[in-house]
């Protein structure tokens, strides 16, 4: 779900807070050592989110949060901020070429540099986190 959450709109805000869950209290945020990436730097994304970006001059750049069942990113094109709300069971991650992450929402994604030992470290928690809310199968038990 790509949205526009430069204002504050109680009905978009339910709906993200629907798909991806409330965000954590301070307490779980102390304790997961911080919910945001530092700034990812985008190299490709999805025709859609292309348009978005080229409507400016500034550099592609991108954030991420964590929330309980699932993640957000965040940009920024002209003097709007953009958020591609992505919950855990539609979240696909590929480490494709030496230092780039890229990220899948069904037809959305976004590629962005892992050149720090940062970006790396929180993207291995996007997947831990991944890891503990996928669904418990049978052969598990």
């Amino acid at each position: 779900m790509l949205v526009n959450v430069s204002y504050n709109n109680k009905e978009i805000t339910r709906k993200v807070d629907e798909q991806v869950g409330k965000p954590f209290t301070l307490k779980e945020r102390w304790a997961l050592n911080g919910i945001g990436s530092p700034k990812l730097i985008i190299t490709e994304t999805s025709v859609d989110l292309r348009n978005l970006l080229i409507l400016d001059n500034n550099r592609n750049t991108c954030n991420v949060e964590l929330r309980p069942k699932g993640i957000i990113v965040r940009f920024r094109s002209l003097l709007e901020t953009f958020a591609l709300v992505i919950p855990y069971y539609k979240l696909s991650l590929y480490k494709g070429e030496a230092s780039v992450y890229s990220i899948y929402r069904d037809h959305h994604f976004i590629k962005v540099e892992s050149d720090t030992k940062a970006v790396q470290k929180f993207f291995k928690k996007i997947i831990a986190c991944k890891a503990d809310n996928a669904p418990i199968y049978i052969e598990d038990l």
